[in-house]
This record gives structure tokens, C-alpha cells and sequence, in this order.
């Protein structure tokens, strides 16, 4: 049986798995695991190792997709794909941040935890008092590395 992996991190790729996209609705992920398991239940395939194997990854990966919660830990290492803006070179950026009176410039990141959403990453960066220029640099550098 053919390993499904998710490139660099070498774990399954539950989306692939359960044959769906990933931006497949909690119902889609639902009827995609119970045609497969309907399909590769071991009360099915008996004498089948191959289907024992594929029914254990469905129940993983429908143990990781079905929970909302899960789901967003599995696909942030995974990267956002169509999701995440794409800047282009002269793009305007316009982005509203809420200064402190006492305002000292950049500190570091406010929470320490995994950026979960690239929108929430300029709340969380204190920018310094020319925040937007900061931003359209940052921009900029991103679109001059070469793509993978």
C-alpha cells in the first residue's frame, strides 16, 4: 500500500486520505469517511491487512478533521495555500493598529504563541512609528526571494 505523506513533515495528508479538498465543509469530510470506511471495514475485508491499514488511517484522519480545533492545529504547519494574501510589488497596504500613549517602539511579539492567522501577526508585532512603510518593505523583501 502507498504511503500518503505531506511533504516535508512526513506525516499523513488526511485531506488526501479522505479524498477531499482542504477547504472540504464538516459535511463533506463526514460523507468522504463513510464511503471509504463503508468501503474498508475490516468486517468487509477480513483477510485484508491492506484494508485494516487504510481503515486505521481514515479513523485518524477523521478523528483530526472532524474536530475544529484539531483541524486548524493539522493545517497550520501545512501553510494556507489559496488562503494567505498575495502581495504584489507597488501594492498598498492599509493596515490599522491601536498604539499605547507610551508607545517605545518595536518589543517583540506580544503573545508567544504560533501565528495562527497572518492578519492576527501585524496585531500581535508591535511596528514601529512608521508601521506602514515597515509593512510595504516587509512586502517587498517577501516578493524578492525566489519562489520554491
Amino acid at each position: 500500500m502507498e504511503l500518503l505523506t505531506c511533504g516535508r513533515q512526513g506525516i499523513l495528508d488526511y485531506y488526501e486520505v479522505l479524498g477531499i479538498t482542504p477547504n472540504a465543509s464538516a459535511r463533506k469530510i463526514r460523507e468522504a469517511y463513510h464511503r471509504l470506511a463503508f468501503l474498508y471495514h475490516p468486517d468487509r475485508n477480513q483477510e485484508s491487512e491492506e484494508a485494516n491499514t487504510k481503515m486505521q488511517e481514515l479513523n485518524e484522519a477523521y478523528a483530526i478533521l472532524s474536530d475544529p480545533t484539531k483541524r486548524r492545529e493539522y493545517d497550520l504547519p501545512r501553510g494556507y495555500g489559496n488562503r494567505v494574501p498575495k502581495f504584489k510589488k507597488g501594492s498598498k497596504v492599509k493596515i490599522s493598529v491601536n498604539y499605547p500613549s507610551q508607545y517605545s517602539g518595536y518589543t517583540g511579539f506580544v503573545d508567544k504563541e504560533p501565528v495562527k492567522d497572518i492578519f492576527r501577526f501585524w496585531y500581535m508585532v508591535r511596528i514601529k512609528s512608521n508601521g506602514l512603510t515597515t509593512v510595504r518593505r516587509f512586502a517587498e523583501e517577501e516578493l524578492e526571494e525566489p519562489a520554491d
